[in-house]
């Protein structure tokens, strides 16, 4: 499932236009998204939660030269997901 048929899917439950589904659809990313650059949680209950990590900096390996490269710390999205979501897959 891409983008445009998770608006269509929206569009078709909410019983409203497909350009009104982008508008939500557009604002929960961005609202994750904003949350996120700020350090927070989201937290969607059942469905998982969206936090940031903070990975060490640590060695690494280029394959085809052998050389050995820094790679520096940074913070990466992480998301875990939830009881619903997990018992869903399975």
């Amino acid at each position: 499932m891409n983008r445009q048929d998770l608006i269509a899917k929206v569009a078709c439950d909410a019983d409203i236009t497909k350009k009104a589904a982008n508008l939500a659809l557009s604002s929960v990313l961005g609202g994750i998204l904003a949350a996120l650059e700020a350090g927070e949680k989201v937290s969607l209950v059942g469905f998982g939660t969206f936090s940031v990590k903070e990975r060490s900096a640590r060695v690494g390996v280029n394959p085809q030269t052998k050389a050995k490269i820094n790679i520096p710390a940074r913070k990466v999205p992480y998301f875990k997901a939830g009881k619903k979501l997990k018992e869903a897959v399975k």
